[in-house]
């Protein structure tokens, strides 16, 4: 089964919907400057709300462990997604720290290069994207016979999830922008591309 995460929440309305549409994942921006950022307080709001069976993962773009290790210990993210620039030692430290953590890396995708990086990643699972919130997608030719389970992300919306699906077989799909109007996630939309990803599964 294709896992279906929803990136980029930011109220409770929001946790909502996204149980109620029956995604696999969440994700909310806890590094501050970007668009789409709350704060912990909101996090924690977003994790009570939502489905207690959906992870709540947290998206970090260049921060220290320190900075994130809050999150984990008070509950507030059961995953980890980095973001930035982040190095494998970082990964295995917060391993180390947090055993039962899932670590996601994701990575801009721009050439076969990109993917070698990806390929060779100490986290338990990596993101393949076209860069940080862009709401593109990027050439999925690329991506060929990748040699590990991945997200794919990037401009995925309900009208390309099913020939996402169909024609590359990810490990999971994530989506942000794609489920908004006007820059607000749109209950109806959420619905839309979890049941787009789930007929192309039956097909």
């Amino acid at each position: 089964m294709t896992r279906i995460k929803i990136c980029g929440l930011r109220r409770s309305e929001d946790a909502e919907a996204v149980s109620r549409a029956g995604a696999d994942l969440a994700g909310v921006i806890l590094s501050q400057g970007f668009r789409r950022s709350v704060s912990m307080e909101t996090a924690a709001e977003i994790r009570r709300t939502l489905h207690p069976d959906i992870p709540l993962c947290g998206v970090f773009v260049n921060e220290t462990e320190e900075y994130i290790r809050p999150f984990v210990e008070e509950g507030v993210i059961q995953d980890v997604q980095l973001h930035g620039h982040e190095k494998n030692e970082m990964i295995d430290s917060l391993h180390r720290r947090f055993p039962a953590l899932t670590v996601m890396k994701a990575f801009q995708i721009k050439d076969a290069a990109d993917l070698e990086e990806a390929a060779s990643s100490h986290a338990d699972m990596v993101l393949l994207d076209s860069g940080t919130g862009t709401g593109r997608t990027f050439d999925w030719q690329l991506i060929g016979q990748f040699p590990r389970p991945y997200f794919l992300a990037g401009g995925l919306n309900a009208e390309n999830a099913s020939e996402a699906v169909g024609t590359l077989h990810p490990w999971g799909v994530d989506t942000s922008s794609g489920v908004e109007t006007d820059g607000v996630k749109d209950a109806a939309k959420i619905e839309e591309f979890v049941n787009k990803v789930r007929t192309e599964e039956e097909q």
